[in-house]
């Protein structure tokens, strides 16, 4: 990849950030919290995507761009009041704002239609609408004289502080890119008292005028209290389109200039030689030779460098606080292919151990203790390598409330959002994964788990409803909820509607559990008709499956007339996983560590058999169901001894307890997650598989599905077990 599609690749990547907190920026403001800095921040958004296209020509970017920026430049001046009107219409351009982004990055188009419509919205807006827009381009009245113009801003806030004298002179290019000078003015006047002239002295008569030529030049003298990395901010996107120095009072100005216009032209030389513009360059610059590709990558890193450099030396100089956290972009692959590499080190770190285990070495020799501080660190450049990947889920969430704002729209309800838990991390690989699922599932919650208004107020609600969405970490899994205040389950009609369609016979007898997980199956919609939202029987058939998919579980839990809660279950991590390794009929299983509550040897007096084959073990008074894992996973067609054999009690998501039978514990230990359904296909009872240290696959033990598989002896056994207290 070269220079320029390296730089290009990551404009785009800070486009996805810039347009998620534009559209929370949006949203907030929809929401009545019109603050200067929520409005500052969606401006910057827009300006900051703007800028950036402008340097790599992406005209119809840049050119939506800029009139969605002069609207929101009238909301943060006050001109434009954030009505929900307006914020509908800006809501929109920020939807068309993100499919020009991806059409620049992908080499489609937007259809021309749908942007000029949004424009003609956006320039409505604006105070005077398009007759005040199309004053500002006619220029045919206009006749030019140089003079030297004076700003007076008599209502800008005096402060006191540090004095800095600003030369600015666009070049050509600042203009071309969709840039304004006067919004670099105003930016500036923000930051403190200002003082601008205007040198129009190199102006030519209209004759000879180009009309994308740049003849101003502009000397700004400034008093503020910010420091000049604010000042240069403000400049962030026409500094290397013009010519710039800053100069603090008392400082030395030649230095400064000399300084800031080498390094200012050098970058835009080196810019213009790698897009093969060199005629384009300015006459200060056209002398300079364009270097060969590595030596021009290690120009622009030095160029780059200076203003980290100089704004190290003025911390070291004044004392500033302490710089933020540096981060850097690192390509997915090659994180995956480190952490890929890291589960390889984790196999043959367990294989070292066990083939010096069978050389007899005893655990005090220097080779035990040479491999015990190696699985120390191990487990640490794992750790460490599972935090690079590691991201919160408000990836995912802020996407959310601009979903049940439509779906609310499309339904007719009235829904408020709660989040909660949005710092939650989780590995990227289930972040990305969970967008489809979540969204069928807020869309469930408004569709079919809300009422209408007028419904919630005769039932003595509020009219409106309330979705709440949440994530925790627990027993080292992460759990996601989406709960809603409506009316619950409706079971009698859930299992008509199943016996109709012909997935349940129609005398089949369900407890209100296996009726609340009738939704899951493939077919099943309560919808009486079909619209846009629901009503075709897929939707919760593929939540579940793609929750499966990522070694997760879904469970329900509805009061009729109170409503009902979604849990997903999932993994942090799709990689490795601490596990308890035993052995069930000569087969070797890794059974999860988060879902071992104890072990423990039965006792003839503690186990109890009950009709039907089924048996339970009484543990401190509690009598918890005996699940045998061989007899289930048709290791074997016999009941194993309980009394030859070890139990693990293990508890579920739900909070159900059981116990485990397996013949003997070989021990704990860290394994790799490879996806059996990836390798061979998905096997009932079964998560995944790992590679042990011997170079032998064992099996991992899905514990929920397991428990599940044995319902029907669970089922007969709760009447008894309530009994027994």
């Amino acid at each position: 990849m070269d220079a320029m599609a390296a730089v290009k690749q990551t404009f785009f990547q800070e486009c996805e950030e810039q347009l998620a907190e534009l559209e929370t920026g949006l949203l907030a403001m929809e929401r009545g919290e019109a603050e200067s800095d929520t409005v500052n921040a969606v401006f910057r958004a827009v300006h900051s995507i703007k800028g950036g296209a402008g340097a790599f020509s992406l005209e119809d970017l840049v050119q939506f761009a800029h009139v969605f920026e002069t609207t929101l430049d009238h909301v943060r001046n006050g001109a434009l009041e954030p009505t929900a009107d307006v914020m509908a219409i800006m809501l929109r351009a920020a939807d068309l704002l993100a499919d020009l982004v991806a059409a620049a990055r992908d080499g489609h188009t937007v259809d021309s239609g749908r942007s000029e419509v949004l424009v003609g919205e956006l320039t409505a807006l604006s105070p005077g609408g398009a007759e005040a827009e199309a004053e500002e381009e006619d220029m045919s009245d206009f006749s030019f004289t140089p003079v030297t113009v004076a700003f007076d801003f008599s209502d800008a806030p005096v402060e006191t502080g540090r004095s800095y004298t600003i030369n600015f002179k666009p070049r050509p290019e600042l203009y071309a890119k969709g840039n304004e000078t006067v919004l670099v003015l105003r930016e500036l006047e923000r930051l403190g008292e200002l003082d601008i002239s205007c040198d129009a002295s190199g102006l030519p008569s209209l004759a000879e005028l180009d009309p994308e030529g740049a003849y101003l030049e502009w000397t700004i003298k400034l008093t503020t209290e910010k420091g000049e990395d604010a000042i240069r901010e403000v400049f962030e996107f026409v500094e290397w389109d013009s010519s710039l120095t800053i100069q603090a009072a008392n400082a030395d100005s030649s230095d400064a200039e000399s300084a800031t216009d080498s390094t200012e032209d050098a970058f835009a030389a080196l810019l213009r030689s790698i897009q093969g513009d060199e005629a384009a360059l300015p006459a200060t610059t056209a002398e300079i030779i364009p270097l060969p590709l590595a030596e021009e990558r290690e120009a622009v890193a030095e160029v780059e460098a200076q203003p980290a450099k100089a704004a190290a030396a003025r911390n070291s100089e004044g004392g500033a606080n302490a710089a933020a956290p540096q981060t850097i972009r690192a390509d997915l692959e090659r994180v995956d292919r480190l952490i890929d590499l890291v589960g390889e080190l984790v196999i043959n770190q367990a294989m070292l151990s066990q083939r010096v285990m069978e050389a007899g070495h005893v655990p005090g020799s220097a080779v035990a203790l040479g491999l015990d501080e190696l699985e120390h660190l191990t487990r640490e450049i794992q750790d460490c390598v599972m935090a690079i990947r590691a991201q919160a889920v408000k990836s995912v969430f802020q996407r959310i409330p601009r979903l049940v704002r439509e779906v609310a729209s499309m339904t007719g309800k009235q829904v408020r959002l709660i989040t909660d838990g949005e710092g939650t991390e989780v590995d990227k690989t289930v972040i990305d994964r969970l967008n489809d699922p979540l969204t069928h599932m807020i869309r469930n919650a408004i569709d079919h788990g809300l009422e209408k208004p007028e419904v919630r107020i005769a039932a003595g609600k509020p009219a409106e409803g309330v979705v709440r969405l949440s994530a925790m970490h627990r027993s080292g899994r992460i759990v996601i909820e989406v709960a809603d205040d409506g009316a619950g389950i409706n079971r009698s009609r859930v299992k008509s509607i199943a016996a109709e369609k012909g997935l349940i016979a129609a005398d089949a007898v369900l407890s209100d559990e296996e009726i609340d997980n009738l939704i899951f199956l493939p077919g099943f919609s309560t919808a009486s008709e079909v619209s846009n939202i629901s009503g075709r029987g897929v939707g919760m058939d593929v939540v579940k499956r793609s929750i499966q998919g990522l070694g997760g579980r879904l469970s329900i839990a509805s009061r009729p007339g109170k409503g009902s809660t979604f849990t997903m279950s999932l993994p942090l991590t799709l990689a490795v996983l601490d596990g308890m390794v035993v052995t069930v009929a000569d087969q070797t299983l890794v059974v999860p560590l988060t879902a071992i509550i104890e072990t423990l040897q039965p006792k003839a007096a503690d186990v109890h058999g009950l009709g039907g084959g089924a048996r339970v073990i009484a543990i401190r008074d509690t009598f918890t169901p005996l699940i045998d894992v061989g007899r289930e996973l048709g290791f074997r067609n016999t009941a194993t001894d309980p009394l030859a054999a070890v139990a693990i009690l293990v508890e579920t998501e739900g909070g159900r307890r059981s116990a485990l039978l397996v013949d003997t514990i070989q021990g704990q230990r860290q394994v790799v997650i490879k996806s059996l359904e990836s390798n061979y296909r998905h096997v009932p009872g079964i998560a995944a598989a790992t590679i042990l240290g011997d170079g032998r696959v064992a099996l991992i033990i899905d514990v929920d599905t397991v428990i599940a598989n044995s319902q029907s002896d669970v089922t007969i056994l709760e009447p008894v077990l309530a009994a027994a207290g």
